[in-house]
């Protein structure tokens, strides 16, 4: 269905999502109170014309056989605006979720507050706002479906707090609706922006989703969201750092197989090791960058958030002698989404993956004045300080603050070619010699491979190359994966900044 289809009714939406025949109903009956003749009017009109008596509909189904509890917009009703009634509705089904412990949907449709009961009508959004979070800070998934039309104060508030959040195509999805706009400044709003493709296009959706495939994908979600205890496999064991044959690697040649254009990236490595990929789309606030890969998945079966560089189209080239490679530059936006995928792991106390594979941060204008270096900062003390479990892995390239940003984890597993290092080597040389021509010297005595960052405690298995790599690397990350749930809190926290005090005394 799209946003020029005939529109799919409340409990039409509720019944092609949860299984057949487990739809149950949490509403009470709502009495018709007020004293305006005229809109107690509307008010009989609407339930005639939707055969409810309210415009949100609260319950309970199953998802692919998982309880969970759904609200619902009734657009017919109203279209779909939120009084008192319908607020307190809301407010009770949320905190009954909360109460059970059951995973949130949310489907709004809605032109917002209901003008007929005024400035009371508008602070519902406000306890319902503190609802959910009160149910995220549980440690509950709240999902989101954005229907045709969602604008104004349910926008504002419940519709924007999904820690994933879909859109039906072609919907209009906006703050200020397009009359509104029309009526208040006597021009048309520009035509395109306020689509679920746009939002989408600028990192404010995650997917722009029909009706039919919601149950799909919210299944495919709460299987992460709402993993199982964590299986019994034992934490991973840190491998040789040798090179077949048992010699050493020498760095230049871990550096040149880094830039390999075939070499696998974080997509590739999730294709191989994972199931359950539900890809997320930029910060949720407007921003997206192609070089920061953010998902949910089961890697190796353990369930967590990911975080990656994306090497996209990078490729190789020539630079004084030396093969670098070119791919997606990260900049502070890419930082902001990754910040992003920290908040959910700590919010539903879900493992966290990152994966660094990076030839650098973007050098730019835009990335300066875009606050770069604070993001970095920021994802540092983030990642320090998270409370969920971490687990790094050091894919490829590892040049500079933008690989430095996503490191710090309570285990680091490594490739045996990946690197790191403060810039990349061709940079190190410049600053050292006034040529990049030692890049690979400057880089050997700075220590950067990965048998040497075994040897320094940053690194605590390495995994070696060759045929039937990303299996045995799939291996290994679940093992870690599953050990790393078995941890305290408090004690993980600890354990990972003395980890860091520590490194290089």
């Amino acid at each position: 269905m799209t946003a020029n289809s005939p529109r799919m009714s409340a409990l039409d939406l509720v019944h092609t999502v949860v299984d057949p025949g487990s739809w149950r109903s949490w509403d009470e009956p709502v009495a018709v109170t007020t004293a305006d003749p005229a809109y107690r009017a509307d008010l009989l009109a609407a339930r005639e014309r939707t055969g409810l008596d309210e415009s949100v509909v609260t319950g309970e189904g199953r998802v692919a056989g998982r309880r969970v509890a759904l609200v619902a917009c009734e657009f017919r009703f109203l279209a779909g605006s939120i009084g008192v009634a319908a607020g307190e509705r809301l407010v009770r089904a949320v905190e009954r979720a909360t109460a059970e412990r059951l995973p949130l949907l949310a489907a709004p449709a809605s032109g917002g507050t209901r003008m007929q009961e005024g400035t009371v009508a508008f602070l519902q959004m406000v306890k319902v706002a503190a609802a959910i979070t009160d149910h995220k800070a549980a440690g509950l998934p709240y999902l989101v479906h954005l229907r045709h039309p969602t604008t104004g104060g349910v926008l504002a508030s419940w519709g924007s707090l999904g820690h994933l959040t879909a859109a039906e195509p072609g919907a209009l999805i906006g703050f200020l609706g397009p009359r509104v706009h029309a009526a208040l400044y006597g021009e048309e709003f520009p035509p395109g922006v306020q689509t679920a493709e746009n939002l989408l296009a600028n990192g404010l959706v995650d997917a722009v989703l029909p009706a039919d495939r919601l149950a799909e994908v919210a299944a495919r979600a709460l299987r992460v969201l709402c993993s199982d205890a964590p299986s019994r496999m034992s934490p991973g064991v840190p491998a040789e750092a040798e090179a077949p044959g048992g010699g050493p690697v020498p760095t230049a040649e871990s550096i040149r197989q880094s830039r390999l254009p075939g070499r696998p990236g974080v997509r590739e490595l999730l294709a191989a090791t994972a199931t359950d990929v539900t890809p997320l789309s930029g910060t949720a606030a407007g921003e997206r960058d192609p070089g920061l890969l953010l998902a949910l998945a089961r890697v190796g079966g353990m369930p967590c958030v990911v975080l990656g560089h994306d090497r996209g189209l990078a490729h190789d080239r020539a630079h004084n002698g030396h093969a670098s490679a070119v791919g997606q530059a990260l900049g502070p936006a890419g930082l902001r989404a990754a910040r992003r995928g920290m908040r959910i792991a700590a919010e539903l106390d879900l493992p966290l993956l990152t994966v660094v594979d990076t030839a650098g941060a973007a050098l730019s204008k835009e990335a300066e004045e875009g606050g770069l270096a604070g993001e970095i900062a920021r994802c540092l003390a983030d990642l320090v300080t998270l409370p969920a479990p971490t687990l790094c892995l050091l894919l490829g390239q590892g040049a500079g603050g933008a690989a430095l940003a996503l490191l710090p984890a309570d285990r680091v597993v490594a490739a045996r070619h990946a690197w790191l290092s403060p810039l990349p080597p061709e940079g190190a040389s410049a600053i050292l010699h006034r040529t990049t021509e030692r890049a690979y010297e400057v880089a050997e005595r700075q220590g950067v491979r990965s048998a040497d960052l075994l040897a320094n405690g940053i690194v605590d298995v390495v995994v070696e190359e060759g045929n039937g790599f990303l299996e045995r690397l799939g291996v290994v990350l679940g093992s870690e994966l599953a050990g790393l749930t078995r941890q305290n809190r408090g004690e993980r926290v600890a354990a990972r900044r003395a980890r860091y005090r520590r490194i290089g005394l």
